[in-house]
């Protein structure tokens, strides 16, 4: 039973780095900070895995793409640490654990549910908006004006993924008890 669970796992896990790496390449054209689907499949994996594999899933994407591979909307490699959007990614991966931490700490409810998604959101976009505007202060020596950073790298962003906040919401009340993913 073990073997099939740790199989489970490592499949599972490998499937939501896939649909990360996929959400890369779903994009919306928005000035500044692409909006792409990456987001929805980072907080599935905090929602559907739990805290440690769906961070796991998630940072298994990030070091894939650091070591070369083009699974970041921009391309990738080592380099990619230098971008603005950089702390997007590192956002994904704090808003797994504490999206995966929140659902998985008490009974399968829509505003616990909500209360993780939300959570994650909110941690990716305060990673995400302080990283941008410290790269492009410190090393694109070209700094964007906090109104600016807001309006291009939030309000412009963030309808959308308020709405995958709720579908992934819904998508966690309905398949997480059938699934029987729910972590003890």
């Amino acid at each position: 039973m073990r073997t099939q669970n740790k199989t489970r796992d490592i499949v599972l896990t490998a499937l939501f780095t896939a649909l990360i790496t996929a959400g890369a390449y779903i994009r919306i054209p928005v000035p500044v900070c692409p909006f792409t689907l990456q987001f929805l499949f980072t907080t599935l994996a905090g929602v559907f895995l739990g805290k440690n594999k769906g961070t796991a899933a998630t940072a298994i994407y990030v070091v894939l793409g650091l070591a070369g591979l083009p699974v970041f909307t921009g391309g990738g490699g080592i380099g990619y640490v230098l971008q603005p959007t950089f702390g997007y990614l590192i956002g994904f991966i704090a808003g797994s654990y504490i999206t995966g931490h929140i659902v998985h700490s008490g009974s399968l409810t829509t505003a616990r549910l909500l209360a993780g998604c939300f959570a994650g959101l909110g941690i990716v976009y305060a990673l995400g908006m302080v990283y941008y505007r410290m790269i492009s202060v410190l090393w694109l020596k070209d700094p964007i004006g906090i109104g600016k950073l807001f309006l291009y790298c939030f309000v412009l962003a963030v309808p959308g993924d308020i709405l995958l906040c709720i579908l992934s919401a819904v998508l966690g009340k309905r398949l997480l008890p059938v699934l029987s993913l729910k972590e003890a």
